[in-house]
């Protein structure tokens, strides 16, 4: 996808909050610290769109980005061992929840898994969610230049036993030599059915 603008609409916690549902959405979830910022960053062509930090848990909102005028980007707070008040990290379940379940203009949620890492019970909780309220994940795999080849072949088996998935449904991502870009992209079109650039 030819990236021609991308702005800033609003963050929110509730569905009161939100934007108005007028363009399709593709949502962005993962693990505090699997590179979410980093992805969306290449994705949509920009160095600071979304904040990346070393600190985990910065994204503590449902921020929605407009790109192209034609869909909506939202970036959902990453869960898991975020060092953030334990009163704020139990409102984020229910707040992603009520997002994923009564956003009617959602298109599908791009769930994002670190190469390194087996995915967690929360990773299988959000693919779960997400089937659950027929929401299309797409499943992209992180920080794919750490590893080799051979531990490349042996963790993605692993990540695919483990969410119960077809191998063929991840895809790589490297933000480094964003390796995987244009397959990213041409799956989240799909979801849109924008034509292709």
């Amino acid at each position: 996808m030819l990236i021609k603008s991308t702005e800033f609409i609003k963050s929110a916690t509730r569905p009161a909050h939100y934007p108005p549902p007028e363009l399709p959405e593709i949502a962005f979830a993962g693990r505090s610290n699997v590179g979410k910022s980093s992805l969306i960053n290449v994705l949509v062509n920009r160095k600071n769109l979304v904040r990346t930090s070393s600190t985990p848990g910065r994204t503590q909102l449902i921020n929605f980005f407009n790109v192209n005028g034609t869909f909506t980007l939202v970036d959902l707070p990453g869960y898991g061992f975020a060092k953030v008040p334990l009163a704020v990290k139990k409102e984020w379940g229910p707040m992603m929840e009520t997002y994923l379940s009564r956003r009617e203009n959602l298109k599908g949620v791009v769930l994002i898994l670190d190469i390194r890492r087996t995915p967690t019970a929360e990773d299988r909780q959000m693919l779960d969610w997400l089937r659950g309220y027929g929401v299309t994940p797409i499943l992209v795999v992180t920080k794919c230049d750490k590893v080799s080849r051979n531990e490349r072949a042996r963790q993605s088996a692993l990540i695919a036993r483990t969410l119960e998935v077809d191998p063929v449904e991840l895809s790589f991502f490297s933000a480094l030599s964003r390796e995987g870009t244009d397959g990213i992209w041409a799956r989240i079109e799909a979801l849109l059915e924008l034509p292709p650039d």
